[in-house]
């Protein structure tokens, strides 16, 4: 259980682990500092450095990987370096120096945009001939391999998987992954590309990067378990200044539907090569929070940054002092099941009585997240005998898992009560709620509330 001086941390942290956090003892500092989920960006590195990462953190904690897709994106792969000045004019060619991963040229015109590098280097299209693409730069660089490309406005019939990103899945699978992050998601057909073409069986995290996505973000949140707010591209491909609504609108949709959000890029980017943010990041971060994120993440900041430690910990310190504002934005609907019903039950509850913990026993994990999306004051131990569940639960706000097999049980809830006693996450002074699915078979089908004080629970169970 992350804490800072003994408190329970409700937001969760996601990391990505690179060059500069690698090493078993930096893992273990992060954790120790509030780290509740590692990212594996693939756009970097090999599957030998990727199984390194996977087993380094398995050893250190029961936490989930998710492991960042390519996806449709585009990128530039220059054989050398190459330098450009504002007025220059480059050629982009399918087998020159310099050119894309996919073959675009048919689908874009003349006085197009193409934005290189995060849109460091800003080019419009002068020229097409001979399958080559003739480049104009407003603003200077270098072009160097693997940097993103971006067009926006552009609808693009890219795959939605290359065929790295196919390996990459059929590794992900063998080390059992718990989830895969999709980059630049248009709509749930990418997602259903990615369970029926290579049956990936973990989570799977849309990142919403450009405006398909965005507009279809309804239907994808049907297909996908979540959703992450990749602001960078996103950025790029949408007007910067529209992105801070856009992050609490599709903040607000996962939080009405229970799917896990996550909210990342640039948000302690100073931290790369200093050791304190600046005020407009601290900022940036706590409104994240007070958005209804899930989980902040942190990307360049850890994978290579000189501070990586240090920035888990203001990403800790920030969601501690934050968190006692955050209020609920999930709005009244319509009948969805019985565990959505419960978990609206359970939220009034624990505005109107003195509740110190929510326990609730779930298979999948469906009505922890049912009712994380409240984020009601009291923590929430979600009880589950999947290792998968619980590890992927990590990711819940305010939801701590814990994994133990109920199932066999006659009383579960006195036997999940004696076992949470002995880990001491619950004591006798506590007044708990339990939810459970009882006799049931049902999906989402968490039936039962009940309220006990643990050591009136005691006498009646003899534990």
């Amino acid at each position: 259980m992350s804490s800072v001086n003994g408190l329970f941390k409700k937001t969760k942290i996601v990391c990505t682990v690179g060059p500069a956090s690698s090493s078993k003892d930096t893992i273990r500092k992060m954790y120790r500092l509030g780290m509740n989920g590692v990212r594996i960006n693939t756009a970097y590195g090999t599957t030998a450095q990727y199984q390194s990462t996977i087993e380094t953190v398995r050893e250190v904690a029961e936490i989930p990987l998710i492991i960042d897709l390519k996806g449709p994106e585009i990128r530039l792969h220059a054989t050398h370096p190459k330098t450009v000045a504002a007025g220059d004019v480059f050629e982009v060619g399918s087998e020159d120096e310099l050119c894309f991963t996919h073959d675009i040229y048919d689908n874009i015109s003349v006085d197009d945009i193409v934005l290189i590098d995060n849109g460091k280097i800003r080019t419009v299209i002068t020229k097409k001939s001979r399958r080559k693409l003739y480049l104009c730069a407003s603003t200077g660089g270098v072009l160097e391999d693997g940097k993103g490309v971006n067009i926006p406005n552009k609808h693009l019939p890219v795959p939605t998987l290359c065929q790295k990103d196919l390996e990459i899945v059929t590794f992900s699978k063998k080390h059992n992954v718990e989830y895969a992050a999709l980059s630049f998601t248009r709509n749930a057909a990418d997602i259903e590309a990615l369970k029926e073409t290579q049956r990936f069986g973990g989570g799977i995290i849309a990142k919403i990067e450009n405006s398909e996505g965005v507009k279809n973000t309804a239907e994808i949140l049907e297909a996908a378990d979540g959703i992450m707010v990749a602001r960078g591209d996103l950025g790029i491909e949408i007007d910067p200044e529209k992105v801070p609504l856009i992050q609490k609108k599709l903040i607000r949709q996962c939080n009405q539907r229970g799917r896990i959000v996550i909210t990342a890029t640039e948000m302690l980017e100073s931290m790369i090569h200093n050791c304190d943010p600046t005020r407009a990041e601290v900022s940036d971060v706590a409104n994240a929070i007070l958005d209804g994120s899930d989980a902040i993440m942190l990307s360049g900041e850890t994978a290579v940054g000189e501070f990586p430690v240090q920035a888990v910990d203001m990403m800790a310190r920030i969601a501690h002092e934050t968190e006692p504002a955050v209020k609920s934005k999930v709005e009244g609907t319509r009948f969805i099941n019985i565990s959505d019903t419960v978990s609206k039950a359970i939220n009034e509850i624990s505005l109107s009585m003195p509740l110190d913990k929510v326990i609730t026993l779930t298979r999948t994990g469906y009505t922890a997240r049912m009712l994380s999306r409240f984020k009601i004051a009291q923590p929430i131990i979600a009880v589950t005998p999947d290792v998968v569940v619980k590890k992927q639960l990590e990711l819940a706000f305010g939801v701590k898992p814990v994994l133990i097999n109920y199932l066999a049980e006659k009383d579960r809830i006195s036997m999940v009560a004696q076992r949470l006693c002995k880990l001491r996450l619950i004591d006798d002074k506590d007044t708990v709620l339990f939810t459970a699915g009882e006799r049931t078979t049902l999906k989402h089908a968490s039936n039962a509330i009940e309220i006990h004080k643990v050591d009136e629970l005691r006498k009646y169970s003899s534990f």
